[in-house]
């Protein structure tokens, strides 16, 4: 699987060492909007302008699209599915339908295959929403967040006049989690679930009331949620803020029985030491079932739930029965 990345952040960096860990993928470049010559790759990667990328599509089997879901990926998603086979982690949910139809018309257009949303929420998180409420029909869907930061989060507050850095930790309630775990199946709106927490560097002279009241205003990110931000240096921002840690918990609840008299609780949980490499590692495994899609003669749109699970693993159909059935 010869893959390309487009855009070399985070999350660029993380789909790099993932194509490491598998031996069936191979990368062929980076694709960058910056000059090629400033930018030190991890592992010695070859780096290419984005002007470049026209001229190598019969190189590239899959195109990973490392952008902000604010808007990056809108964008370049829709416009490179027409010449790639592409995948991306749009994690805008709200905004996932919308996106999905621009990217499947225009994927269907070049005759290629396009994966959205990939990575674990949405993504795996996805997933295991869809299994466990399949499972127990009669029952309720609880998902919490953190503590840890959201990368698409603090892209969103950087693009805000006046920022010049920032984190944004999304922090589970605890009280909440324990009486969703304990089967009480409470009632809880957006602000009883999670607390979102920003810190903020500020441009000199920038206008630090109106960043704030322009982060907890901003519809789909912090409108909802309980938000408290804090002003910092960057020092300070170096020194307590440089890792990106996640994770967070699915939990479905239900009743079986005649009468309701069984309860059960079915939950998934993932502690990540890094959002980023966590994230492009899902996106590699991902990538791998869009090339064998495509080679079968798929095209238009997918999402985590038309990928069949063979189709992650490097491992043939009789390895799965062998090691993992």
């Amino acid at each position: 699987m010869r893959m390309g990345i487009y855009g070399y952040g985070n999350l660029g960096r993380g789909v790099e060492l993932a194509i490491r860990q598998n031996p069936d993928a191979e990368l062929v470049g980076i694709f960058t909007r910056r000059d090629p010559s400033t930018i030190k790759t991890l592992t010695g990667a070859a780096v290419y302008s984005r002007d470049e990328l026209e001229s190598m599509k019969d190189a590239i089997d899959v195109l990973v699209i490392c952008g902000g879901s604010a808007t990056d990926l809108p964008e370049m998603t829709p416009a490179l599915a027409k010449g790639f086979n592409v995948i991306d982690s749009f994690d805008t949910h709200a905004n996932i339908p919308v996106h999905f139809e621009k990217v499947d018309a225009a994927a269907k257009a070049g005759g290629k295959l396009a994966l959205i949303s990939a990575g674990w929420d949405p993504g795996m998180f996805s997933l295991n929403r869809l299994y466990a409420s399949s499972i127990l029909p009669e029952g309720k869907d609880y998902t919490f967040w953190g503590k840890g930061v959201s990368q698409g989060h603090s892209d969103a507050v950087r693009r805000i006049p006046g920022v010049a850095d920032a984190r944004q930790y999304t922090c589970p309630c605890e009280a909440a989690l324990d009486a969703v775990r304990a089967g009480e199946n409470p009632e809880l709106g957006t602000a009883d679930k999670h607390e979102r927490v920003c810190y903020v560097v500020a441009e000199e002279g920038a206008d630090r009331a109106r960043i704030e009241n322009e982060i907890k205003t901003m519809p789909n990110y912090f409108a909802d949620y309980r938000t408290t931000v804090h002003f910092i240096s960057a020092e300070e921002m170096k020194k307590e803020h440089s890792e990106l840690p996640h994770g967070g918990f699915v939990i479905r609840t239900g009743k079986t029985g005649m009468c309701g008299e069984h309860s059960h609780v079915i939950e998934y949980s993932l502690k990540l030491d890094s959002n980023p490499e966590f994230t492009a590692s899902a996106i590699v495994a991902f990538a791998r079932a869009i090339n064998r899609m495509a080679k079968r003669g798929n095209t238009g749109c997918r999402t985590v739930f038309d990928i069949a699970p063979a189709d992650l693993s490097p491992m043939s159909p009789e390895e799965l029965r062998a090691h993992m059935l």
